[in-house]
């Protein structure tokens, strides 16, 4: 069988399953729809949360990060982590056991207004579309890959999927078929870096492996990478290049981010417990650390693999996999010094931000041709886009075809379990926040649950377009949603249940603030003016993806100053919060 028909046939059953779990455990009212009733095991949830969690950026973008940032990238892997302890420790036992729905509802009783109810569903909204926007495209890149079609047609495809389990199945569908992604993601992520660590050091384990030395025992992986990627001019492996203030921005604001994200606190409160919602933090936290402690292990394999493969071939023999990720775009190469060779190396074509620089031009050996790249004939001859390097692991180190196919089958159920259960979150935001708590108090049970659906196909529709825009690298995108949480919602969600004084002007002029700031400066520099964007024009040198720190500092500054000098919370309001923070 080939790749394609191995792809056809894993990715083909795997759907078959979601689709069919989604029919089996469908909803049937609201409490099923949105928290699945309120009666999921914590070691399913454990699971599915973990599904929940890692998605596209995760299994696809977090990887190549690493491989081509070095140690630099490790900032998406410790901000990610260490963000989910913050919130397994601080807010989701708390959540649980206020006992209601959605964020939104806890932010609107908590803060006792419709108006701060309203700002936080905004928030909400801003937030899951630009997450969303990232496992768009990371379905997108696995489609137009391995079924061979048009990137915006795999988007369109993974639309058709997420709408007929999301909108059938709700939030107890998606549980479900979360844990059978979950299944598939970590199996497909194992498999082949099982099989590569064999290879390159002989070591069956890739968390030991990527520490370890070289089959021919002449030095240690990480060695010779440093050697290799200094001589191709590139800044050694294990060496910093950003700013400390940068990493140190960029790695708070997915931690906080993470622990403000809607659609994984809403996971705890399907549990039948806040006792259970602590269990089932600690298994998601197992379940994850499998993916994370194995990612610099692929990384680093994938570097090296991909350095060796390609570094100094003649073009015309160049290998299938890079022929293969040319053909659909992701990769590009200009033959610069005329020598026929592939030369990669530290340069403006490696550098560019996403492949806005490929055109359909062919060049004279039928390569796909950079548009109007530098003429410096010593520069960087290949353009790689990050987010393929998971995928094509496997066919650079030639492993089994059924391995390729379970690797693409892996990332779709990434990408689609985090995006079911954004849209479930953001359809909940619309029909119960919005229409049932706030214009809408009159309707029914069950036109509920239509609105819920009815937005959630909605949600679809404009995930897929945002998705369709190709905005950034989908890690980057994903980043720059983990900002809007730290600036937005971690903030009051803290301080709604640890500082009892917050009161609803000081919680709306916090998220507002951080609202506005954060989104404002990543539009400046990321749509209006990107030729900007570097550590010369950034505000005390804090890129895009880390400013989302800044601005929860403003929102925290902001909300307990305004809340000090306006009227307290109500008395009831103070006895909900010491109800939710006791041990009882």
């Amino acid at each position: 069988m080939t790749v394609q028909e191995w792809t056809f046939l894993l990715v083909g059953l795997s759907f078959a399953l979601y689709i069919w779990i989604a029919y089996k455990s469908r909803a049937s009212s609201t409490s099923e729809f949105y928290v699945a009733g309120k009666g999921v095991n914590p070691v399913v949830n454990g699971m599915a949360t973990a599904a929940d969690w890692m998605s596209a950026a995760s299994f696809l973008s977090m990887a190549g990060l690493i491989a081509f940032m070095g140690k630099d990238g490790a900032i998406y892997l410790m901000g990610w982590t260490g963000g989910y302890v913050l919130l397994a420790l601080l807010l989701a036992p708390y959540l649980r056991k206020f006992g209601k729905y959605t964020v939104p509802e806890f932010i609107g009783e908590r803060y006792y207004s419709d108006a701060a109810r309203v700002v936080a569903v905004l928030c909400l909204v801003f937030i899951s579309f630009t997450y969303i926007a990232g496992q768009m495209r990371g379905v997108g890149i696995v489609f137009s890959r391995f079924l061979e079609v048009d990137i915006n047609m795999g988007i369109f495809i993974g639309m058709a999927i997420v709408f007929v389990y999301a909108v059938w199945g709700g939030m107890k569908g998606i549980t479900y078929t979360q844990v059978a992604q979950y299944t598939v993601l970590i199996f497909a992520y194992l498999v082949p870096a099982v099989y590569i660590s064999i290879i390159v050091t002989n070591n069956p384990i890739p968390q030991l492996g990527f520490g370890d030395t070289l089959v021919n025992g002449s030095e240690y992986l990480l060695e010779k990478l440093d050697r290799v990627t200094t001589d191709l001019g590139f800044v050694a492996y294990t060496q910093n290049t950003k700013s400390m203030i940068d990493i140190f921005c960029i790695t708070a604001a997915l931690m906080f981010g993470t622990a403000g994200l809607p659609h994984v606190i809403v996971r705890f409160f399907t549990v039948p417990s806040f006792k259970d919602a602590r269990k089932s933090a600690g298994y998601a936290l197992i379940f994850i650390a499998l993916l994370y402690t194995t990612a610099p292990a692929v990384s680093a394999f994938a570097r090296m693999n991909l350095i060796d493969s390609i570094q100094d071939v003649d073009y015309v023999n160049s290998p299938q996999w890079f022929k293969n990720w040319e053909e659909i775009g992701l990769i590009a190469w200009k033959d610069k010094n005329q020598d026929g060779k592939i030369r990669y190396s530290a340069g403006t074509a490696l550098e560019d931000t996403k492949p806005k620089y490929l055109g359909q031009e062919r060049g004279s050996h039928g390569e796909r041709l950079l548009v109007n790249p530098p003429n410096n004939k010593n520069d960087n001859e290949v353009y790689i886009d990050r987010d393929i390097i998971v995928l094509a692991n496997p066919e650079i180190a030639k492993l089994p075809f059924w391995v390729i196919a379970l690797v693409a089958a892996g990332g779709v159920a990434a990408a689609l379990s985090t995006a079911a259960g954004l849209l479930i979150t953001l359809s909940a935001a619309v029909s119960h926040d919005l229409l049932k708590k706030t214009f809408m108090p009159q309707i029914s049970e069950r036109k509920e649950l239509l609105y819920s659906r009815l937005a959630t196909a909605a949600a679809i529709g404009l995930a897929g377009a945002i998705g369709v825009m190709n905005l950034a690298f989908v890690a980057q995108v994903v980043a720059f949603a983990f900002g809007l949480a730290a600036s937005t919602l971690f903030p009051v969600l803290l301080l709604g249940i640890f500082y009892k004084r917050l009161n609803k002007e000081g919680a709306i002029a916090g998220m507002l603030i951080g609202l506005i700031f954060t989104l404002s400066y990543i539009i400046y520099f990321k749509f209006i003016n990107p030729e900007l964007n570097s550590s010369d024009y950034w505000l005390l040198g804090i890129s895009p993806e880390g400013i989302g720190f800044l601005g929860m500092l403003l929102n925290l500054i902001l909300a307990i100053t305004v809340s000090s000098f306006t009227k307290p919370p109500p008395e009831d309001v103070m006895k909900m919060v010491d109800s939710i923070r006791s041990p009882q």
